[in-house]
C-alpha cells in the first residue's frame, strides 16, 4: 500500500522550510478507499504487496510517518486510483481523523502538511532555521531524483533552492 508506486512525476511544495506547508504529489497508481484509511492508521508498518524487502519500488511513506505526522501537525492526504470516479480526503488533525470525504482528484495522491508541531513548541524550538530545513528538504529530494532517474521531480516554493 505504498503511497505513489509508478509514479513519474512528483512535485513539492514548501513554504517556510515546510514548517508551516510541505505538499508532495505524485501521477502514480493511488490508493483506494481501503489503503486510504489504512496508511493513517498506526502500527500499520507493512505497506509491502508482498514479502520481498530486495524489491521495493515505492516512493512512498514508510511505516508510521504519516501517524506520526498527523500527530504533530495538520496532514491531509487525497488519492484517486486510475479505476475510481472520483477520489477521496482524510485529515488528521492532532491524532483524530476524519472520515473520508470526496476530492476532486486526476489519478495522483496528495499528502499534505501544513503547521508542522504548532500544538507541540517544545519540539518546534529543535528545528534549524526556515533555510535550514528547506535545505534537507531539497536535498532529500535530490538524493531521491538522483536514484530514480525516471522520475521527474519538482520541487518549488519562495524558500527553496533548485532541485538542478
Amino acid at each position: 500500500m505504498p503511497l505513489m508506486p509508478g509514479a513519474s512525476r512528483i512535485i513539492g511544495v514548501m513554504a517556510i522550510g515546510g514548517k508551516t506547508l510541505l505538499r508532495i504529489g505524485g501521477d502514480g497508481h493511488g490508493m483506494d478507499r481501503g489503503d486510504l484509511v489504512l496508511s493513517v492508521e498506526r502500527h500499520a508498518t507493512s505497506k509491502l504487496s508482498t514479502d520481498d524487502l530486495n524489491n521495493i519500488r515505492s516512493l512512498g511513506f514508510s511505516g508510521e510517518a504519516l501517524a506520526s505526522i498527523g500527530s504533530v501537525a495538520e496532514l491531509s492526504i487525497a488519492s484517486r486510483p486510475a479505476d475510481a470516479e472520483t477520489g477521496l480526503r482524510i485529515d488528521v488533525r492532532n491524532e483524530v481523523r476524519s472520515g473520508l470525504v470526496p476530492q476532486a482528484l486526476n489519478r495522483d495522491t496528495i499528502v499534505e502538511v501544513r503547521n508542522l508541531f504548532a500544538n507541540v513548541l517544545a519540539r518546534l524550538k529543535f528545528l534549524k532555521t526556515d533555510r535550514g530545513e528547506s535545505g534537507v528538504i531539497t536535498d532529500a529530494l535530490k538524493r531521491l531524483a538522483m536514484a530514480n532517474p525516471s522520475v521527474h521531480f519538482v520541487l518549488s516554493g519562495s524558500d527553496c533552492s533548485s532541485l538542478n
